[in-house]
């Protein structure tokens, strides 16, 4: 439950929201649920002192999720104060409004956007809220999810700890400012701009792919030990830290960001900044996290955000990404116990273009869709084929090129190319191209030889992702050839959008 105080009473909400809303309110604000979480108290001014009853609300309450405004059906209005007032029609199934007007609060955040990026690319902020609200509406009721609450919250592993804090305390001061694009309304980047210590940056103290690798590993065991799910790495760059006033717009990671974690490694603040999470059963939560919090989470299902902005200097934290291969951790222990190789089977499946086992009657479909969903109309229409691409070599569709683009190899990116010039824009299931690997390898020649044949080179990545360039001055700082090279072609540098 949530607790929210003000000068002279105790309003209590439990959260509850259908996870699925099928009107435009389709919450009922007489239901009160019962909570098996940890009750977590928050000062908040609520919408009126003279209310103290029990109330409920979901989406749509701190800020939009399911539809660009969220409710004004405050508690002091007379329909919600006594039952013998009929409720008007534009209040019916709305849920009670307890914090206030966050509508206000929202047109200022819009409003910020616009006026930061000027009244042409100021549009975009109303385009990327539209994209936002869309995906937050359409995937949670179209996932496969894999926990019955949707999130854990933990203290992290002592070897996982152990690699993050090291790293931190060693490369802390060495934050680079983030971009994140024009009017990206994730973050209220333009007041507070946000910094990030890549664990890629090869030039920090201890940086470079095998302390990343490292972090995917002891995390991989964490999240699949809680899902239950064999897991293939995503998404894991550095710790970002976010700063006074900084607001996270409540959202779903884009696919396939689906088993995830996030890490406090440290902060300072004057008052805690929670997540604010809806679980699989609709009720908000909000979690505070100290440094070596860890929280589990769907990302793919779980709308997740900090609607209020921070209070303090600092919070930095590390997000650790992970996409279901499509098979059970008991189902791979039975086969083992058979005498079968579960993941020979699945390099098989994917040799023929599916996800997995249990994705081979469903044309290539991930196994975290469901079948007749939203989601699956919209990646079908993503994936006319209905399959992926069979010249792949692991789950998240790396191609022959894209691996020798990550190492360098030019002859054999040359002799891809030969073959098949599409592959210099080829992309995995992340988003990425070989022009990416390559420059965030720093290999200058297979660089070059790409855009030669055409490589988009402004390319930006799904999920936490970014442009080429944006990708390489993570890895490599601003001084190196590859960035200089990317630079003289005019290459754009944007950066992640989650």
């Amino acid at each position: 439950m949530v607790v929210f105080h003000t000068r002279s009473f105790v309003l209590l909400c439990s959260v509850l929201a259908a996870p699925t809303m099928a009107g435009f309110w389709d919450n009922d604000p007489k239901k009160v649920g019962d909570d098996t979480e940890d009750s977590v108290k928050l000062e908040r001014q609520a919408a009126s002192p003279s209310i103290d009853e029990p109330v409920s609300y979901g989406v749509d309450v701190s800020f939009p999720m399911h539809h660009a405004k969220v409710s004004d059906n405050y508690a002091w209005l007379p329909h919600n104060l006594d039952d013998s007032v009929s409720t008007p029609r534009r209040y019916r199934d709305m849920v009670v409004q307890p914090l206030g007007d966050r509508q206000a609060f929202y047109d200022d955040f819009i409003k910020g956007c616009v006026e930061a990026f000027g009244m042409v690319k100021g549009r975009r902020c109303y385009s990327t809220e539209s994209d936002r609200i869309e995906m937050s509406l359409r995937q949670p009721q179209s996932m496969q999810n894999y926990t019955e609450v949707g999130f854990k919250k933990l203290r992290t592993p002592p070897e996982l700890w152990s690699l993050i804090s090291d790293f931190w305390e060693k490369n802390k001061a060495n934050g680079k400012p983030e971009k994140w694009g024009d009017a990206n309304t994730y973050t209220n980047n333009w007041v507070s701009p946000s910094t990030m210590v890549s664990v890629e940056d090869t030039s920090l103290r201890g940086g470079g792919q095998q302390l990343k690798q490292k972090l995917w590993n002891e995390a991989k065991k964490v999240i699949g030990e809680w899902t239950g799910q064999e897991l293939t790495q995503c998404s894991l760059y550095g710790i970002r830290s976010y700063h006074n006033g900084s607001i996270l717009s409540p959202h779903v990671d884009r696919l396939p960001l689906v088993s995830s974690a996030i890490i406090n490694v440290a902060s300072d603040l004057d008052e805690p900044w929670p997540l604010e999470v809806i679980s699989h059963d609709g009720r908000a939560h909000n979690v505070t996290m100290e440094p070596g919090d860890m929280v589990l989470y769907e990302s793919h299902s779980v709308i997740h955000g900090r609607p209020y902005p921070l209070k303090g200097r600092f919070m930095a934290n590390i997000f650790i990404h992970f996409e279901p291969t499509g098979h059970s951790l008991r189902h791979n222990a039975k086969m083992e116990d058979d005498g079968k190789h579960v993941d020979a089977k699945y390099r098989d499946a994917l040799a023929r273009g599916v996800g997995g086992h249990e994705s081979d009657n469903n044309g290539g479909l991930p196994p975290y869709i469901q079948l007749g969903s939203p989601e699956e109309k919209h990646w079908r229409q993503a994936h006319p084929s209905g399959q992926k691409s069979k010249q792949k070599s692991f789950t998240t569709g790396s191609t022959t090129t894209h691996e020798a683009a990550r190492e360098g190899k030019a002859h054999i990116v040359k002799e891809e190319i030969m073959k098949n010039k599409a592959v210099v824009n080829a992309k995995d299931e992340n988003g990425w191209g070989p022009i990416h690997e390559a420059a965030r390898g720093g290999h200058l020649e297979v660089v070059k030889l790409l855009v030669e044949n055409g490589a988009d080179f402004n390319a930006k990545t799904s999920g936490e992702g970014g442009t080429v360039l944006w990708w390489a001055k993570q890895t490599h700082g601003d001084d190196h050839p590859v960035i200089s090279f990317l630079e003289e072609l005019g290459a754009l540098e944007v950066g992640p959008e989650l």
